[in-house]
Parts: C-alpha cells; structure tokens; sequence
C-alpha cells in the first residue's frame, strides 16, 4: 500500500493531548495516533462517545501553516472521480479552512459536560472535506484492518500448515529413525546370532574332535588294561593252581604219613592188646583224657544241641562265603567298597514309617541282585551292617526288623548269614551260656573275650558296656521274629522266637548275662509270642515268674534286683499284652503325606 503523509501544522498540545507530535506522518503512525485518542477518549468517559470535540476553537491560536497532505503516485489507487491532472501531483497544498466552522458549541461549557452527555451522539458541524478526509481515512482504516487481518489469517494459517508439514516431516523422519534403529538391532542380533552359531559349531566340532579321541586313547587304555588284566590273572590262576597243587601233595604226604602213624599204632595197639590179654588185666589209655575234655567241654557250654547244631552251620556258611569273598577280591580288579558303603548309607537311613521300610528294602533288594557286583560279597555286607546297626543310638529295631524280612524273602540265603553275625556278636541269641572254669580258660579275659566282650587297645570294655550291646542285639533279634508282613513269608519268624525261649529256660542259668538277655527278648518279641501262643505264653512267663527269678534272687546279688524288678513288672503288670512302642510302623511323614505300604 502507498505511502499516505499528512502534515498538519496545528498546535502542539491541547489540554493535554498531543496533537501534532511529528512533522510528517506515516499512515501507520496516523492509524496508532488515532486508535491512541479513540482508547484516551473511552478511558475518560463512560458513555462511548465516537467523537468529541476537546474544546471550542475560540481563544485557540491559528497554526499560520496551511494543512499539507502528501501522495504517493505509484502506490496509492485515487479514485474515478479524480482528474488525471490531480494525478501527476506529488504535493497538494490544501486551501486553508477556517477550523471554528468544523465544530460549533452553543455555549462555552466544559468538554466534560458534553463528553458525559448522552445525547451527544451526533458529531458536530464540520467542513465537507474535513468529513470527507475523515470518511475516507476511516474507510480506508477499516480496509486496512480487515486486510491485515486477513494476512495475519493467512499467515497463520500458513504457519498453522507448515507447522503440521513439520511435525509430520519429523514424525516421518523419528519413524524412520525407529525403523532404521530396528532394523540395525536385527541385523546386529542376526549377524551376532551367526557368530554365536558359528563360534557354537566350532566349538562343537573341537569338542567331537577331543571326544573321539580321548574315546580312542580310552578305548586303548581299556584294552592294554584288559591285556594286563588277562595276563595278571593267568599269572594268578597258574599260581593258584601251582599252589593247590603243592598243598594237595603236601595233604597227601601228610595224609600217609598220619597213617603210616595210624598203621603203626594200630599195630602197637594190637601187640598191647595181646600182651595185655594173657595178664586180662586193663589199663587206661588215652582215649580217657579225651572224654574227660569232652566232658569238661560239656560242662562250661550251656546250649540245646539242637541250637548248637544250627549254630556251627550258620557259622559255617559265612566262614566259607567270607573266604570265598576274600579269594574273589583278590582275583578281582574291581573295588567293590562302593557297593559296600551304599548298603550302609541305606541303611542308617531305616525310619519307622511304611513308605520308608518300603522304599530302602526295594533298593536293598536291587543292590543284592545287581550283576555289577557279586552277590556274595553284597549279601554278607548287608548282614554285618544290618546286624551291628543295632549298637546306633537312632536305631528302629522294629523297621530294621521289617527290611531284613522284606529282603530275604527276595535273597532267602541272607537270612542265615544274618543269623550268623548275630550268633557271632553275641551268644545269647543261640541261646548259648559259657560257663567260666579255671581249668578250661587260662584267665579271665580270656573268658571275657570268649563270651563276646570288645578288646580296644589291649583293653577289654567294661561289663556295664558290654551289657549294653547285648542288649541291643537282643532287642534287634527279638523284633525279627516277631514281624509279620502280610503277604511276606518271615523265614525265622515266631516259631522261631518260641523255641528260642524254650532252649532258653531249659538249659541256660539265671545270670546276669541271662537276665539282661531275656528281658531285652521279652521287650520286643513279648507281645506278638501272646497273641500267636496265648495261654501257652502265660504259662512259659509263669515258669520265668517262679523259677528263673527265684534262681536270680538266690544269687543274693544286689546288682541284679533292677533287672528282677523289670521282669517281674513286665510280668505281674501285663505289660506283654501292650503293643511295644515303633512295632507298628508309621503310615505317614511329618508332612502328613499319606503312604500305603
């Protein structure tokens, strides 16, 4: 838009209001002049007054200057009723006008009185180009506002619209950043994936390599190994076979010379027989010192024969297992402690509870019957374990009592071997008495060793310990043939028990030994004995009550009245018709789990 300059000479300041603050104004600085007057005159007034005149013209000194307005030819419009003569003028010098005619009051009042009047509405009387300058300009301010505007409107739409191009252009652009960045992460994790794969497979191809040939090297190991092995034990058998058949000539030379002995003293026998015949007078011979030790023999031992019998087989049956396991592990490369040590683990670990007993005679069971191992040598581990576990303080009789019969009715030649151990670890289970004898042992400890006691670096253990086990023996073996499984045969089960107690009170005395040995029995194998036997176990407790006890107190031996006391209690109390405590296993854990058996 054109350049649109006023000069106004006029006073400077009226009333207070600057009227003409520059020589030459601009068209902006006349719109910001204006709207200044428009906002200072509403400010002053509350009725809106569109213009008002600030005083009378009368008593204001004339500017002598004429009112100079200034166009622009190339950038203001002039309108069609300009002449084209009035087009080419760069300054126009307005005709002077007389400014008391623009407004006339009809009274010299105050401006304030007319501005807050409300009927002045009207504008004054003016000139016709004063009212039209001031038409023009106001139209001409208008047009100005409605096109600023309008620019501002555009601009802003425009900026609006650029602003959402950039947004958009840089969601476009952190999208593709995203993507590019997600891109990057799959071929990072894809390339280092590959690696991984391929660091995998080599290492994977190493370790092959290595397998195979450490397979190899043990493959050769094994067989130079075996190759020892075979000319070790070839070494051995021939050995063996040499030494067999040196003691088997030695046996014969031997053998011949016992009887070119025998013949000879057959001989002498008969030539004394003959000399002897013709005097028919006898004289002793040696066969007398025989039966006198026969009998001596006789006298210290107290035992069923009966028992006796079955002892020396039982005991037998281990001695040749036990050498036979010896020239095995001999012969053998292998260790077989291992299997050993597993057994005894097992063991320890009895609880009384079903699932427990269950589960620790199944893998007993396994063991005995696994071919990795022979079962000699497994079978007589688990009888001299499950035998001298009885000495443990956290030992349960009656669920070891559970397992031996659970096992043997799997391996029955283990239950011989047990009973052997137990024989071996104390007599009383025979039932077996030795009787001491000056002229049978050469001291008391001989006796005492002879009897079972322990010998620990020379010294033998005291009786009060030595009782101790016994006891424990006794209540391990009196559980045993008390336990009845249902649907499990006991190989030495209450039948057993009862002879054991007949043997017993026939033949042996009443001793402290004895004593300790058949209350420990009564304890355990008391109850089930009555409910198998009934009236014929009361009457065997009877002949106990008046017979054996009477022969303890007879021995007026004051270290034997606790003992007598517990029988006869046990007795006299009825204790034997109470199920002893731990005999019924328990059918759950702490966690009352419930498990059949």
């Amino acid at each position: 838009m054109g350049a649109f300059k006023l000069e106004l000479r006029c006073p400077q300041k009226v009333h207070g209001i600057v009227v003409d603050p520059e020589c030459n104004w601009s068209f902006e600085s006349l719109s910001s002049e204006l709207h200044s007057l428009e906002k200072k005159l509403h400010d002053s007034c509350s009725v809106p007054v569109p213009f008002t005149k600030a005083q009378s013209r009368k008593g204001v000194k004339r500017s002598l200057g004429a009112f100079v307005m200034s166009l622009s030819n190339e950038e203001t419009e002039l309108s069609e009723s300009e002449s084209e003569e009035d087009h080419d003028l760069r300054m126009v010098t307005a005709k002077r006008f007389n400014c008391d005619d623009l407004y006339m009051s009809d009274s010299d009042s105050s401006d304030y009185e007319l501005a807050f009047d409300p009927q002045s509405y009207l504008m004054g009387e003016v000139g016709l180009v004063e009212s039209a300058f001031f038409e023009r300009s106001h139209e001409h301010h208008l047009q100005v506002q409605e096109d600023i505007r309008n620019q501002l409107s555009a601009i802003e739409t425009e900026l609006m619209t650029e602003q959402e191009k950039y947004a958009s252009a840089f969601a476009r652009i952190e999208k593709y950043r995203e993507a590019r960045k997600e891109l990057e992460r799959k071929l990072d994790t894809q390339y280092q994936r590959k690696i991984a794969e391929a660091l995998d497979n080599h290492l994977t191809a190493i370790q092959r390599e290595h397998e195979l040939k450490s397979q190899i090297e043990e493959r050769r190991i094994r067989s130079d190994a075996a190759h020892e092995e075979a000319k070790r034990k070839e070494r051995a058998f021939h050995e063996e076979r040499l030494r067999q058949e040196r003691a088997r000539a030695e046996a014969e030379a031997k053998l011949r010379i016992e009887e070119t002995k025998m013949a000879a003293l057959e001989a002498e026998r008969r030539a004394a027989k003959e000399a002897d015949s013709s005097n028919l007078n006898l004289q002793p011979g040696s066969g007398s010192n025989r039966t006198k030790k026969s009998q001596t023999t006789g006298d210290v031992v107290r035992a069923a024969q009966t028992a006796l019998t079955l002892e020396q087989g039982r005991l037998l049956k281990l001695k040749e297992l036990e050498e036979a396991n010896r020239t095995l592990i001999m012969t053998s490369n292998m260790d077989f402690s291992n299997h050993e040590r597993h057994i005894s683990r097992l063991i320890r670990q009895i609880r009384g509870v079903k699932e427990n007993v269950r589960v620790k005679a199944s893998e007993l069971v396994k063991i005995l019957k696994n071919p990795s191992c022979p079962q000699t040598i497994s079978v007589a581990a688990f009888a001299k374990k499950v035998v001298s576990h009885c000495e443990s303080p956290d030992n349960a009789v009656f669920a070891c009592g559970h397992v031996i019969v659970l096992v043997t009715s799997q391996v029955p030649q283990a239950m011989d071997l047990i009973l052997a151990e137990f024989h071996r670890a104390c007599i009383y289970t025979v039932p077996k008495h030795v009787v001491y004898s000056k002229s049978f042992f050469e001291s008391k400890e001989a006796y005492y060793k002879d009897i079972g006691h322990r010998e620990d670096d020379g010294k033998l253990e005291s009786e009060k310990d030595y009782l101790k086990r016994l006891e424990s023996y006794m209540k391990l073996y009196g559980a045993l043939v008390q336990t009845e499984v249902q649907g499990v045969p006991n190989i030495h089960g209450p039948k057993e028990g009862w002879a054991w107690l007949a043997r017993f009170l026939n033949v042996l005395p009443a001793n402290m030994y004895t004593a300790v040995a058949l209350n420990a029995f009564l304890q355990t194998a008391g109850f089930a004995l009555f409910r198998k036997y009934k009236s014929q176990f009361t009457k065997m407790l009877l002949i106990i009550l008046n017979d054996f006890l009477k022969a303890l107190r007879e021995r007026e031996d004051s270290e034997l009245n606790p003992i007598i006391l517990e029988i006869q209690s046990y007795i006299e109390d009825n204790k034997f018709r109470q199920e002893p405590e731990g005999r019924s296993l328990q059918g759950q854990l702490l966690s009352s789990r419930v498990y059949s058996y």
